[in-house]
């Protein structure tokens, strides 16, 4: 099994035409994903690698039956592209681009959660892949394989680094989400977590958090209550307090979000902390109840 994503999600591709829609698209197709549609408003009635352009999500859904959406939009129209996902009825979107104003990822997460009919993914995140079966956003398949341990992060690139330490190591994954680094956003590590618990194939949990605000926090509390292991890396523990370190959300303020309290409540709540990138597959072979490589 896996969660949000499988070999059936039926993908529209919001900005598809563009320079970053478009190459992540073609990745998307070769990966075996099923991208039936693009939107571009005023390119309706186009393609690109043989799928059909929409003017909006709604002629997109109607004319293929797209099911989930990712999101290429440029920052100043972003937050209007997810709304029209929603309005189209698309269950679950995913929104990569980076720079959204705040104000408007307020607008729209409000929104999306007062309605509660389309999950959002993101902003600012790497997306989220289901290994062998469907891949949507930009992380780099050929390095991800099938397994039994779900991941979760805040952090595009050190998924990357920390999925090829575990597949070099042998041990695969259900489903990877990127959840996004921006202060706003539309799904949280305990949902994240939630939805990993309930999964039968989901054995471990891997957690990537880093400096800023209280996610992590959140959700050791659920970890506590948790009937499978998870193991856990928070980065920025050298970054200076007041200073923002990459992601909009990344700053340490008035004694919140520093890394040292999110290694002590997911310590206090039973996972395992590594101190380096490497020493997950040590910790996830070292998990109770076994992890199958």
């Amino acid at each position: 099994m896996a969660i949000l994503v499988d070999r059936s999600t039926r993908v529209l591709v919001a900005g598809m035409t563009g320079r970053e829609g478009s190459f992540h698209t073609q990745q998307m197709i070769e990966y075996g994903t099923q991208v039936v549609a693009g939107v571009t408003p005023g390119k309706g009635g186009q393609s690109a690698f043989g799928v059909p352009v929409f003017d909006s999500a709604q002629e997109a859904v109607e004319a293929t039956g797209a099911d989930a959406a990712v999101i290429f939009v440029p920052a100043p129209y972003a937050a209007d592209s997810v709304l029209d996902c929603e309005a189209a009825g698309i269950p679950f979107v995913a929104l990569i681009t980076e720079g959204i104003p705040v104000q408007d990822m307020v607008r729209v997460v409000a929104q999306l959660r007062a309605r509660g009919r389309t999950r959002l993914l993101g902003g600012n995140c790497a997306g989220i892949i289901t290994p062998g079966e469907c891949k949507m956003g930009i992380m780099p398949g050929h390095i991800f394989q099938p397994g039994e341990v779900g991941l979760v992060s805040r952090s595009g690139t050190l998924t990357y680094e920390i999925v090829w330490e575990m597949t070099r190591a042998g041990f695969g994954q259900t489903t990877c989400v990127g959840v996004g680094g921006d202060p706003v956003a539309g799904t949280r590590f305990i949902e994240v977590l939630e939805m990993f618990e309930a999964d039968p194939q989901t054995r471990a949990v891997v957690l990537i958090g880093e400096i800023g605000g209280s996610d992590e926090e959140t959700a050791a509390e659920f970890v506590r209550k948790m009937s499978k292991p998870v193991v856990a890396f928070i980065s920025g523990r050298t970054a200076p307090p007041g200073k923002r370190m990459g992601h909009a959300g990344a700053i340490i303020s008035g004694g919140m979000g520093t890394p040292q309290s999110k290694v002590d409540a997911l310590l206090a709540a039973g996972a395992s902390v590594a101190d380096k990138t490497v020493d997950l597959p040590r910790l996830l072979k070292e998990a109770k109840g076994g992890v199958r490589r």
